[in-house]
């Protein structure tokens, strides 16, 4: 009953506003059970922790999500318990989030900053709860800023390609998020690669799990040639390659024979 009880819930709100003449209802939900997608679930993974591990935790919980039919999900970019904006070690696991949050079915950045601050108003009309510090995108100081704001802007140019994944997951069941070996089912090295996904057929992203990392292993499925989107460079399909990550990027692959639909350049 605990697991129905998701489902049910998103059930009702659906109903619900359908009959009050909502045409397409979408409701950000923290939790889902099998069959929630046909209710307009949009599934968050909840409050959680701001760290590396927790970024890494949520690559899982999206591949996993996407195999259990339900595309809609997104995470609270930087986590939402703790982070000082100021904190040169959290500026880092911001950007590094954001760049993986920007390659995700939703993007939002959420979260509860460190230090909390006294709520405007006084005691009375809502003011009793504290509130989190700043947490825009300019919030995070002049190294993160730019690269924040450059990937809002891929975002916004991604947003042919992302909406034809969405018509993909809503037409055929297809995963948003898929783990390589729902791409590349014959290449028996893709049902061990835990670390990489693919954002719909064409793209290929690494994320970065740890502070201080500038490089990281990229395992490129064999089947495709591949070119790094932000050297050029050409590789073929079946090896791994130890892939640059300078802060202002992760690394992202286009698999050969696929169109974009948009610039990924500037």
């Amino acid at each position: 009953m605990g697991n129905i009880y998701p489902a049910c819930y998103a059930q009702a709100f659906y109903e619900g506003m359908r009959q009050a003449g909502v045409e397409n209802p979408i409701n950000l939900l923290r939790c889902a059970w099998a069959g929630s997608q046909r209710y307009g679930s949009l599934v968050w993974s909840g409050d959680i922790h701001s760290s590396f591990r927790s970024l890494r935790n949520q690559m899982a919980a999206g591949l996993n999500m996407g195999l259990a039919g339900i595309p809609w999900w997104t995470t609270d970019i930087g986590g939402f318990h703790g982070g000082n904006p100021d904190d040169p070690d959290f500026q880092e696991l911001l950007v590094r989030w954001f760049q993986y949050g920007a390659l995700c079915p939703v993007m939002r950045l959420h979260g509860n900053r460190e230090p909390e601050q006294d709520a405007p108003g006084g005691p009375v009309g809502g003011g009793r709860c504290s509130t989190g510090a700043d947490n825009e995108v300019w919030s995070y100081g002049e190294t993160a800023y730019p690269i924040l704001a450059e990937y809002l802007r891929l975002r916004q140019r991604m947003q042919p390609y992302v909406a034809k994944l969405m018509a993909e997951a809503h037409e055929y069941g297809r995963p948003v998020l898929r783990t390589l070996f729902y791409e590349f089912p014959q290449d028996a090295a893709c049902w061990e690669v835990e670390d990489q996904y693919m954002f719909g057929d064409a793209l290929l992203v690494a994320p970065v799990y740890q502070l201080g990392q500038r490089q990281r292993p990229v395992y490129l499925p064999a089947g495709a040639e591949w070119t790094d989107l932000r050297t050029g460079a050409h590789y073929s399909g079946g090896q791994t390659i130890q892939a640059p990550a300078p802060l202002e990027s992760i690394p992202v692959f286009l698999r050969g024979g696929r169109e974009l639909g948009f610039s990924w350049q500037a």
